[in-house]
């Protein structure tokens, strides 16, 4: 079910905040800044780009994710196709993304077109060789289903402790099943709940610096091999 233009308020007019997690959908300093810390840097790309590479994502949110990975799969301008596979439980109605991803100029044109074609059923959004699936339901139960395998995976659901059930240990280890051997999983927060859930699950885990008022974050990587 979309979420509805009722369910959202707005800080300073321009970042939207959930009424049901009463959390931002991104940093209230600066979205895209952070989405290129915690997610593009923190996963080493665009080094790490190559054929058919594969980004999967818990949370969809405003897609500002998703534009930021975009503009970063173009500017390296590697062969193939960039696969983004994002799991959303709530999605937003087209014109609450517009006006979040408003504040974003050098998103705009990707943003537009990402616009012309979002529908809040999910599905495919197809732009040549940048692929964006959207997966509406329980990540708990939709992740598991998947037959996606990524490269790389962005944990950027609300808070943890706001938001209890999309960093359940069950659903790590999906998340876990769901990365390639190598792989990378980063995420905003630093709890210790989700570090130990990730660790439960098999991933080598560190902190780093975080983005903005934030101190530290997570990175985790699959092992290459299993245990001997």
């Amino acid at each position: 079910m979309p979420l509805l233009s009722s369910e959202i308020i707005w800080s300073n007019n321009k970042v939207p905040i959930s009424k049901r997690f009463d959390d931002p959908y991104f940093s209230l300093d600066d979205g895209l800044a952070e989405a290129q810390h915690v997610f593009i840097r923190a996963s080493n790309l665009p080094e790490r780009f190559g054929p058919d590479f594969r980004i999967a994502e818990l949370g969809f949110g405003t897609g500002l994710n998703f534009l930021a990975t975009w503009e970063a799969w173009e500017a390296a301008r590697p062969n193939g196709t960039l696969t983004y596979t994002s799991f959303e439980a709530f999605p937003m109605l087209g014109k609450d993304i517009a006006r979040a991803l408003a504040s974003f100029s050098q998103l705009q044109d990707r943003a537009t077109a990402f616009l012309s074609q979002w529908r809040t059923a999910g599905g495919l959004f197809d732009f040549g060789n940048v692929r964006l699936y959207v997966v509406i339901g329980d990540a708990r139960q939709t992740v598991s289903r998947s037959v996606a395998v990524a490269d790389a995976w962005f944990l950027d659901g609300f808070s943890p402790a706001k938001n209890p059930e999309l960093w359940e240990a069950g659903l790590i280890k999906a998340v876990f099943a769901q990365t390639k051997a190598g792989g990378t999983v980063t995420t905003y927060s630093a709890a210790r709940a989700v570090r130990d859930h990730l660790e439960t699950a098999g991933f080598a885990v560190r902190r780093s610096d975080g983005f903005g008022r934030k101190r530290h974050m997570i990175i985790g990587q699959k092992p290459l091999r299993g245990p001997v």
